[in-house]
């Protein structure tokens, strides 16, 4: 017999063995088929078990069902109190002329549960309602206009990619010798200048954001309530979970965005050219109302501990445009004239602005990201 005969196989030699292993797997395959299947089965039962929940709490919702009324919570004790206002606060009224279609739901998971979406109207503008599911349970409905209150600009990837490269020129300019570069070093010349200004705010405004977060922990209920009504203000403006379909690019514009035109330029810029004061006060009150709603007491260690240097960038830069208000105060009372105040605003909107830029990248990578939300 040559070599190679030596390896062939009888016909029908492993016909046994083949026959054996289909006796003892053969069962166990259908059986894991059949898990499978039922597996499929009753995830799909249960998101369509959602969707009609969903739709049901809509209903209940439009007819009233749902709604409380918060003068209530008045007189009340304090847990009490705090569960009629996270039910108003869970399910605000419906706007008049509310027109909902229930056929088109859109599901999505988030960190918090189920979200059902469905298209809707109010009048001429357009927008969902968003129903929060969890465990069969609707636990949330709002309305959220298209956009919020974002320019729809901001869903372009065009800008994405713009607010990159901006990003990224602005911060190799500020070592060169051009007019940004410029601006950082006279910006930073200005708080030496006026170093004890400076350090007094800074201490004064990081210490009431501190006490917030102290006194969270004595009353944890409230700090929670304001923390949902602060989420549920973000999702109306639409910065809220799932808001962000371009990842961290487009969250970090929308973040950039609203932090500095609402937060830097309207809320401090502004109310800082009358003398200062007034942005002052409205930073104090921004930075215990933080404290107070974003306090260690309300997230787990993990989660605080990354958001601390988004707490430090951002507030920092509000810290910078309070500071200008001051310093244009300082000026005018000291007679150097309303206009080297108005210069001091400028240069410390600017500082700001790159602080907030930074605090926008880190916390949309922090929170899609670190997070995972």
């Amino acid at each position: 017999m040559r070599p190679l005969e030596l390896n062939r196989h009888r016909p029908g030699a492993a016909g046994p063995a083949l026959r054996g292993f289909a006796k003892l797997w053969g069962p166990a395959w259908a059986l894991l088929l059949s898990l499978c299947l039922a597996f499929g089965f009753s995830l799909a039962l249960a998101h369509g078990e959602e969707i009609d929940a969903a739709k049901q709490a809509v209903r209940e919702w439009q007819e009233g069902k749902y709604t409380v009324d918060p003068s209530q919570a008045f007189g009340k004790p304090t847990e009490e109190a705090v569960r009629l206002l996270e039910r108003y606060i869970a399910f605000p009224p419906p706007p008049e002329d509310l027109e909902v279609n229930l056929e088109a739901p859109l599901e999505e998971e988030g960190t918090r549960g189920t979200v059902v979406s469905f298209p809707a109207s109010v009048g001429e503008r357009t927008g969902e309602v968003r129903v929060l599911v969890q465990s069969g349970e609707p636990v949330r409905i709002s309305w959220v206009p298209a956009g919020g209150q974002l320019p729809p600009w901001i869903s372009s990837p065009l800008a994405w990619g713009l607010f990159a490269f901006v990003s990224l020129g602005w911060l190799l300019a500020l070592r060169g010798d051009n007019v940004l570069g410029r601006w950082w070093r006279e910006g930073w010349a200005l708080v030496r200048q006026h170093w004890r200004m400076y350090l007094t705010l800074n201490a004064v405004l990081y210490g009431l954001f501190a006490l917030g977060a102290l006194a969270a922990y004595a009353s944890p209920e409230m700090a929670g309530l304001v923390q949902r009504v602060v989420g549920g203000a973000l999702e109306q403006i639409g910065i809220g979970e799932g808001e962000s379909r371009g990842g961290v690019l487009e969250f970090a514009l929308l973040i950039f965005y609203w932090n500095f035109t609402r937060g830097l330029v309207l809320t401090t810029a502004l109310p800082g050219l009358l003398l200062g004061v007034p942005a002052l006060l409205i930073n104090a009150f921004r930075y215990f109302l933080f404290g107070f709603a974003l306090s260690p007491a309300l997230f787990p260690a993990v989660a605080f501990l990354a958001h601390v240097p988004t707490l430090l960038i951002e507030l920092q830069a509000y810290i910078l445009g309070t500071f200008g208000g001051m310093v244009l105060a300082s000026k005018v009372l000291k007679g150097e004239g309303f206009r080297a105040g108005l210069r001091a605003v400028g240069l410390t909107l600017y500082l700001g602005a790159f602080f907030l830029l930074l605090g926008a990248w880190y916390e949309a990578f922090e929170i899609l990201v670190l997070l995972g939300r």
